[in-house]
């Protein structure tokens, strides 16, 4: 398995921000992509993403083979509810390992939830989501998505090895397709990608993020999956 760079490496953060200053969009406005509502929450926040960031998931879909959508699970996450999720994903492995080093726990998180003040996803930048049938029916891709290291002994990671040969096609035909429209993944989850935020720079070379941390806007005109 190639080396994989983790959202805690100081490189990541390191990374200067040159805001663009694109708004959020609701990715349900136009009725283009599937949108699940398994992340649904009362604002909607869950479907914004940043506007250069939905037109590259459009573009994305439209270079998959006939028959297959974008499956659009969760975009925009607020500050706080990504502070939540890393602490308490930080505090089961603490419990699960006492006596590691705390650095060692805080990179271990970061596999599966970005630290909170680099987070990607309340940039507005990345996007979690899969691969759907004509009939809008889930597709196999080896794990189910936010499945973390632990529960998937691994699976989760984009190059996986220890999947089926139809899953491994499916993460195939969903990297080829999202990474020619410009999103990068993180390796280590197969359904994590992004336009734009640090990691995104990192990995492309360019001289700095696009998208910092972002504010909703007011109360979502349609709230959860409506």
């Amino acid at each position: 398995m190639n080396e994989i760079i983790l959202m805690a490496d100081p490189k990541v953060s390191a990374i200067a921000v040159r805001e663009r200053g694109e708004p959020l969009v609701d990715v349900r406005d136009e009725g283009l992509l599937l949108v699940d509502p398994r992340k649904a929450d009362e604002a909607g926040s869950y479907a914004l993403l940043r506007e250069g960031v939905l037109q590259r998931l459009l573009h994305a879909q439209e270079l998959l083979p006939g028959g297959l959508r974008l499956l659009f699970v969760e975009g925009y996450r607020p500050p706080a509810l990504q502070r939540r999720y890393f602490e308490e994903y930080l505090g089961g492995l603490r419990a699960e390992r006492p006596g590691l080093p705390e650095a060692e726990l805080y990179a271990m998180a970061s596999r599966y939830v970005s630290p909170p003040e680099i987070a990607p996803h309340s940039a507005g930048a990345a996007v979690d989501l899969t691969l759907a049938d004509g009939y809008g029916k889930e597709l196999d891709l080896g794990t189910r998505v936010n499945a973390d290291p632990e529960e998937s002994a691994g699976a989760c990671y984009t190059h996986a090895t220890d999947i089926g040969p139809a899953a491994r096609a499916h993460r195939e035909i969903l990297g080829a397709a999202l990474t020619a429209a410009g999103l990068v993944n993180y390796p280590t989850e197969w359904w994590h990608w992004s336009y734009g935020d640090r990691y995104w720079a990192l990995t492309t070379g360019s001289p700095a993020a696009l998208y910092g941390p972002a504010s909703p806007p007011p109360l979502s005109r349609r709230p959860a999956d409506a």
